[in-house]
């Protein structure tokens, strides 16, 4: 289809949109202007099913965005699916022939071409038996539908940039074309098989750890046919929990979430579409998680803050998710971070003690959102497609176990990100390292970091061998007084040594090597201000070794 084409025909769903939108609003009041909102979203559902599967993914993505449409929208732009009419086999079969060969049929022993077992805007999905017996599910791309999407991106994109222009204080804090940008490169596997193919190798690697998770096997990936296991049993949403066992149940629910958490948090990648649509469940058999074809994508700076933002919660902090959350974005110049910080403290209580039945953490992520754009604080992009990802996941595991605690399978499988204090603390204990010492490219363990022995404290021979020098305010000027006793703490007056000494930091050169600098912890980042008050003793580390 071409451009011109594919133009027209989105302007004419959107011409019906306008037309049905003024008969809805015409002399209504009241409850009837309320049904008119409803019948408004759902017009709008209707209008993005029926543009195709890149506006449905939009759609999708401005369900978990309550900053940017209304409460209406929303709950109906979590109906969104992609439905469409079912296409004979015809079709098909000349991307069977183009991508496998003339004699593509050679290769099964049988193809069931008359009914297939998914139908979607992007492909076609038929059962088939290859000539060794093993089943296997075949999917084909719909010929031309790789250039109806990149029409539709190339023109998504020329609107982002109009609206930019028209609403900049708004782009300012949402930013149109990254959170586009971020959709489109999520969905780019879904064009070209042989990308969701190195998808799926790369989550079966990852899901060998689970003993209830497993991914079909690829067999065979072009860019526009992929031939994989077939998936046992039905989807999670049509399974019946009656025919498993409570202890299954649990088990099939605690592994699903501990290897999407693992995705998030660990591997830096995850299905970005966990929908109960794409995870088959069968008694006896592990969760298989199917269609990696739209898969986000996060660095170790994002992911590392929106684990604060977990443990925030798990923590009922509302002030330290506060502080993540804007450290992982950025505060416009007409931020109210105070307010948004009373925001936080009220919702995050509502939420922290949940079970999964009562707990959508989709939703408080998209409800943090809300509040962070009302007042003015950017948020990156990836939050969108993790929160939808999130609320798809939860929606899935509910259908099977409803009772299972999303903050216990975070704790249990995350270790070292157990609820416990932030490491806000002035003075580091003796015995602990260096936040950043032993632990470079992880996150502390405390437990672990216990067992290293403390740094031996500098004797008065030490102090003989290396006085220190004289402090000085200025250049020139009296040496400083020490600070009050309150200031300076009782440990520091109860040691005669540590006393006689000049209290100022650069008064005591550290003896042995300097440490490297190592990079900024992002557990220790939460309130640098301390570090601009009196100095405070480091009995932890050797003298002037605390860093902020």
């Amino acid at each position: 289809m071409s451009r011109g084409r594919r133009l027209r025909r989105i302007i004419g769903v959107l011409s019906a949109l306008v037309a049905g939108e003024a008969g809805r609003t015409a002399g209504r009041y009241g409850a009837q202007r309320t049904g008119a909102v409803v019948s408004r979203a759902a017009a709008v559902r209707r209008a993005l099913e029926d543009l195709g599967p890149l506006y449905i993914k939009v759609g999708q993505m401005l369900s978990t965005r309550p900053d940017m449409v209304s409460a209406a929208m929303v709950e109906e732009l979590r109906k969104l699916h992609d439905r469409v009419e079912t296409r004979p086999f015809a079709d098909f079969e000349p991307v069977l022939a183009a991508e496998l060969g003339g004699g593509w049929a050679a290769g099964f022993l049988s193809f069931d071409a008359q009914h297939p077992i998914g139908t979607a805007s992007l492909a076609q999905v038929y059962r088939a038996v290859l000539t060794d017996g093993t089943p296997v599910a075949v999917k084909v791309q719909r010929q031309g539908v790789r250039e109806v999407m990149d029409a539709d991106m190339a023109l998504l994109n020329t609107l982002a940039r109009c609206a930019a222009r028209r609403a900049p204080r708004l782009n300012a804090v949402i930013d149109f074309e990254a959170m586009l940008a971020v959709l489109f490169d999520a969905m780019r596997p879904e064009l070209d098989f042989v990308l969701e193919a190195a998808n799926m190798k790369a989550a079966r690697k990852a899901a060998a750890g689970f003993k209830h998770i497993a991914v079909p096997e690829v067999i065979t990936a072009t860019p526009r046919v992929l031939v994989q296991t077939l998936a046992p049993g039905c989807s999670i949403r049509d399974a019946d929990p009656a025919a498993f066992t409570v202890q299954e149940r649990k088990d099939i629910g605690r592994d699903l979430l501990a290897f999407m958490y693992r995705g998030y948090f660990v591997d830096g990648w995850f299905h970005a579409d966990p929908h109960p649509g794409n995870i088959f469940v069968h008694p006896g058999e592990p969760a298989h998680v199917i269609d990696w074809g739209m898969v986000g994508r996060m660095d170790r700076s994002l992911s590392t803050h929106i684990l604060r933002v977990l443990v925030s919660v798990a923590q009922n902090d509302g002030t330290a998710l506060a502080q993540a959350w804007i450290e992982m974005g950025e505060a416009t110049p007409w931020a109210e971070v105070s307010k948004f910080s009373a925001d936080m403290v009220a919702l995050v209580p509502k939420v922290a003690a949940a079970s999964l039945e009562d707990l959508d953490f989709g939703l408080t992520l998209t409800a943090v959102l809300q509040h962070s754009t009302r007042r003015g604080i950017r948020t990156s992009p990836m939050i969108a497609v993790l929160g939808k990802s999130f609320a798809n996941i939860e929606g899935s595991i509910r259908h099977l176990s409803p009772e299972l605690s999303l903050l216990d399978v975070f704790e249990s499988e995350l270790p070292p990100y157990r609820p416990g204090p932030y490491p806000q603390v002035r003075v580091r204990p003796a015995g602990l390292p260096h936040p950043h010492r032993g632990h470079r490219g992880r996150h502390p363990d405390v437990a672990a970091a216990a067992q290293h022995r403390p740094r031996p404290r500098r004797t008065p021979a030490d102090r003989e061998r290396h006085p220190p020098p004289r402090a000085t305010g200025t250049l020139g000027t009296a040496p400083q007084s020490l600070p009050p006793a309150s200031r300076r703490g009782a440990a520091h007056d109860a040691d005669p040594v540590v006393a006689a000494e000049p209290h100022h930091a650069l008064s005591r050169p550290p003896v042995g090597p300097r440490p490297r600098p190592r990079p900024r912890c992002p557990w220790t980042s939460f309130d640098r201000s301390w570090a601009l008050a009196a100095p405070v003793r480091d009995v932890g580390g050797p003298p002037g070794a605390l860093r902020g």
